[in-house]
């Protein structure tokens, strides 16, 4: 099963990556990179392509103010209130995307995430979405802060 949904996946970012790629300019076919591993976020942020985004402190700057108003998990309040800043930036820089394509000449960063989830309930996209969309909060209005010309 494991295999199945690696290749799935696998399959999919492929596919972005060559819709981004058909998308860009010929003479500057070598803007466009792409998550070959599965890396953290703080790993991520050491690549060149990353960073010609937005610093590191940049992110982490915008980060912090978003992500004290996200609620924390039931499970996660203990080592939360152990120290929070340093809960909340281990949370942000520790996150792991799927994968993703950065298209330099288009400023536009695709990050992936699939959600685990079945299809057989009845309205599973939407709450996968919503899930989705409420985990990566701090991501998404972090960069559009910290990157405001580049699409997400």
């Amino acid at each position: 099963m494991a295999t199945t949904v690696t290749a799935a996946h696998h399959s999919i970012w492929m596919h972005l990556y060559d819709i981004m790629h058909a998308a860009q300019n010929q003479k500057v076919s070598s803007s466009l990179s792409r998550l070959t591993k599965k890396s953290n976020k703080s790993t991520l942020w050491r690549r060149e392509e990353f960073l010609r985004i937005c610093s590191k402190e940049e992110l982490a700057e915008k980060t912090l103010d978003i992500q004290i108003t996200i609620p924390v998990k039931k499970s996660q309040k203990t080592r939360c209130n152990l120290d929070s800043a340093f809960f909340f930036v281990n949370h942000f820089w520790g996150m792991r995307p799927d994968g993703g394509a950065i298209n330099e000449a288009l400023q536009i960063v695709c990050i992936l995430e699939f959600e685990r989830s079945t299809d057989r309930d009845k309205g599973f996209l939407e709450v996968e979405e919503a899930e989705a969309n409420e985990q990566h909060k701090s991501f998404i209005g972090a960069i559009r802060a910290a990157a405001p010309k580049w699409r997400f």
